[in-house]
């Protein structure tokens, strides 16, 4: 088989459905595969840029590899602030670059650079072909990387010559991977944290949107009573019209919201992304004490020293504290004498005072009509004219801010922020990509 058409076979098997971008000579073969014999759609875009923005939203939506192609040099290092954007927001992303014959790369010739080296701070992994029978492998790795958590962006180059050379190797099956659960020792320690604590808030991160965790942290806000705050990428995990959900925080010290957090005396945070809101706005005096439930082990961070670390799946590790909570109450209603968990009927005075607060902000200029037009009504309008799971795509500026603040969302996935890399231009391409994904919404 032609180590292009091998390519495809291998994006076919990953489940790919469609690659943005713009062709070129040195991705003719390639392109050309992907036309005659394969079902993938490819997608012209106006710029490469753009090609990444709709390949980093595709992922998001889907929580699958989304693809982007340019052709070798200034097609290239357009795709850089696309991929880098994916790459800090934890969209799984899969760049693909021309590249020139093989031959000619260790000398000067036209439009001849190295992607491998500049794409090496805005991705996890990278790598250029060099032989067809590696592209099976290659592939499956590049997939696999960029679905491990945290997600991101991987870089692939094929070269020229490479996509011309031939191999009888057949693609990789991807594998199902479990799950990690959390350990049972962590779930008795963060239990007795909880149970303990006068005053706890859930902070809630971007990581609690891309593995679908959402239902189980509403089962937990609901079963617990404890408040809960959601940064600008986490908008809809707990839905706005929850009673004790405060809302969006992410705008330092300006935010009221934050006094939520610095008022408390356990921050529980799930799936937080210290990318997006740094600790030290609401831990400056390090007496916080912290249970980190994500994926991942928690980032190294003065103002981020996990009381207890729990480095597993969050549906699972919410499940278990549930669980071990319930059986707390057990305990304690049996045995009157024990001190234990108690689910916390009452919202804290302070938190009623917030969100009373944060409401009378989202609305006190619905039915202002002066002009110009304030910001608030017209997010306050916008809102009114969608449906509930509608999809709103934020671009980057300070409308940011008042989208995060005033857009009310009901459901995760519905109110796309970029908030890590932060880059101009995500949302035209990002809600045509969205448009390819959800038709109906």
């Amino acid at each position: 088989m032609k180590a292009s058409d091998l390519f495809t076979k291998c994006l076919e098997t990953e489940g790919v459905e469609y690659v943005f971008g713009l062709p070129g000579e040195e991705t003719n073969d390639l392109v050309i595969s992907l036309s005659n014999s394969s079902k993938i759609k490819f997608v012209l875009t106006r710029h490469e840029q753009g090609a990444a923005f709709m390949a980093d939203v595709y992922g998001r939506l889907t929580q699958k590899v989304g693809l982007c192609l340019s052709t070798l040099g200034p097609g290239a290092t357009n795709l850089t602030t696309g991929v880098a954007n994916a790459n800090m927001d934890r969209s799984p992303l899969l760049a693909i670059t021309g590249q020139t014959h093989t031959n000619q790369l260790h000398k000067e010739s036209h439009q001849n650079m190295d992607p491998i080296t500049m794409f090496k701070p805005i991705t996890k992994w990278r790598w250029s072909m060099r032989n067809a029978d590696s592209i099976p492998e290659i592939i499956r790795r590049a997939f696999k990387i960029a679905l491990e958590e945290k997600g991101g962006a991987v870089h692939l180059e094929l070269p020229q010559d490479i996509a011309k050379t031939e191999s009888d190797i057949k693609p990789i099956m991807a594998e199902d991977v479990s799950r990690p659960r959390p350990n049972k020792d962590l779930i008795m320690k963060a239990v007795k944290l909880i149970s303990e604590s006068k005053l706890p808030i859930i902070l809630i991160g971007n990581g609690c949107v891309r593995k679908n965790a959402s239902a189980s942290l509403r089962k937990f806000v609901e079963k617990t009573g404890i408040c809960s705050v959601n940064t600008f990428m986490a908008k809809g995990v707990i839905s706005d019209r929850s009673e004790r959900h405060l809302q969006t925080i992410g705008i330092k010290e300006a935010d009221y919201a934050l006094t939520a957090i610095i008022k408390s005396d356990l921050v529980i945070a799930v799936g937080y992304d210290l990318v997006e809101y740094s600790p030290k706005n609401w831990n400056h005096n390090l007496r916080k004490k912290i249970i980190h439930i994500d994926f991942t082990p928690a980032e190294v961070d003065t103002y981020y020293p996990p009381t207890i670390e729990i480095a597993a799946d969050i549906e699972h590790t919410m499940e278990a504290i549930l669980d071990e909570l319930d059986m707390a109450a057990e305990r304690t209603q049996k045995n009157r004498s024990l001190e234990g968990y108690r689910h916390r009927e009452n919202m804290p005075d302070l938190f009623k005072k917030i969100k009373k607060e944060v409401a009378w902000r989202i609305e006190r200029f619905t039915k202002d009509t002066s002009y110009p037009i304030k910001p608030e009504k017209l997010i306050s309008d916008v809102r009114n004219i969608l449906g509930d799971n509608d999809l709103v795509i934020s671009d980057v500026g300070v409308h940011k801010l008042w989208i995060a603040k005033v857009y009310n969302t009901y459901s995760p996935n519905t109110c796309l922020i970029t908030n890590g890399f932060c880059s101009m231009g995500f949302a035209l391409p990002g809600a045509i990509a969205a448009q390819l994904v959800l038709p109906r919404q």
